[in-house]
């Protein structure tokens, strides 16, 4: 449910003051140069006044309770729900977005979410932590470390759902506050596919924001979005491989994720499951230890299996989990391999669905 929003404007903190009233915005690699009266690529961050405000702060377009398994985050508190918020605007313009709705959207829009009212709609339905999601969430950085700050104090975690495609500052903003950040690369990060279907240069910031913010301690999971016909290259799929495996680690999840016909690419077909199969023995051969495929239900590749002796630790079925072959130590049971989990299944586990909310 969406209504227009009538909220005072909320004045930004990453962007700094240029000559003749002009600011540039220092939330997003585009580094927007925004004369007074005008508005960033993403349309939610303005000039007014010579001082860049945040339209979209406290007016959710979009918010349901997932699992965390959705976002998608394996190796992060599994079984655990999340409150997920999204706005409207984005850096970037996916030919195929499944949130063009909102993320397309130069009108702002949303029903009014403060801080506090998040918080305590993410305790109500029994979640324990809170995700920005649906639209891209560096864009409203301001507001999603407001909620950040509240519901730590709460004792709910946070995640980001993002492109990756930040500045150092908004890593500096994010770094020890931020808990978990799920990176959704398209097409492998490859530039041409980049500038072509999604209008963003290439993919150096993201590699950067995805190394910087793993330093300061935030638990990083990879995906990418494999798009049949023009997003699939066995090279660039490979060279993302190797950075995940040399700069951020082995153990770092990577999810293959199959694409479906949406917005202005609705004559792109899904992509063939033997295509991510063939991509997800590229991850094995460059060591990645746990790659996963998504958005097929049912596939062996949901698995978590254990690198050490090749047993199932974890048992999926899309987003619930039908088996967790891990001791109190998150040890596989068949060999005693310590599988890199953050948390660990609760004995009250019941499988969650999406649960739109309000």
């Amino acid at each position: 449910m969406s209504v227009a929003s009538t909220a005072s404007a909320h004045v930004a903190s990453l962007y700094e003051p240029l000559s003749g009233g002009k600011v540039r915005c220092t939330a997003c690699a585009r580094y927007c140069v925004i004369p007074e009266g005008s508005h960033g690529f993403c349309f939610v961050r303005k000039n007014e006044g010579g001082k860049l405000v945040l339209l979209s702060y406290g007016r959710a377009a979009a918010v349901q309770v997932d699992p965390v398994e959705k976002k998608p985050l394996s190796h992060f508190h599994p079984g655990t729900r999340v409150y997920s918020i999204g706005t409207v605007g984005c850096n970037w313009r996916c030919l195929y977005c499944q949130n063009a709705e909102i993320s397309q959207e130069h009108e702002i829009v949303g029903r009014p979410l403060s801080p506090r009212s998040a918080v305590e709609g993410a305790l109500r339905y029994g979640c324990s932590g809170i995700t920005f999601t649906y639209n891209e969430p560096t864009i409203f950085i301001e507001y999603a470390l407001d909620v950040i700050a509240e519901g730590h104090r709460a004792g709910l975690f946070a995640n980001f759902v993002t492109n990756g495609y930040m500045t150092p500052e908004a890593v500096n903003a994010l770094g020890g506050r931020l808990d978990a950040i799920s990176v959704d690369f398209k097409g492998s990060g490859e530039a041409g596919f980049m500038r072509k279907y999604i209008t963003a240069k290439g993919p150096d910031p993201i590699l950067s924001t995805l190394a910087d913010l793993q330093r300061r301690g935030v638990h990083v999971e990879v995906t990418d979005l494999i798009v049949p016909e023009v997003g699939e290259s066995v090279d660039a799929t490979r060279r993302l491989a190797r950075f995940v495996v040399d700069e951020l680690g082995p153990s770092v999840p990577f999810h293959l994720l199959r694409f479906h016909p949406d917005y202005k690419m609705m004559d792109f077909p899904e992509t063939p499951i033997p295509t991510l199969e063939r991509l997800h023995r590229v991850l094995k051969e460059e060591g990645v230890e746990y790659a996963y495929l998504g958005n097929v239900w049912g596939h062996p590749l949901e698995h978590t299996y254990c690198p050490e002796c090749g047993a199932i630790a974890v048992r999926r079925y899309g987003f619930t989990i039908q088996d967790w072959n891990l001791d109190r130590d998150n040890r596989c049971r068949a060999c005693g391999h310590r599988i890199p989990i953050v948390g660990r299944l609760p004995d009250d586990y019941v499988p969650t669905f999406a649960m739109p909310v309000g």
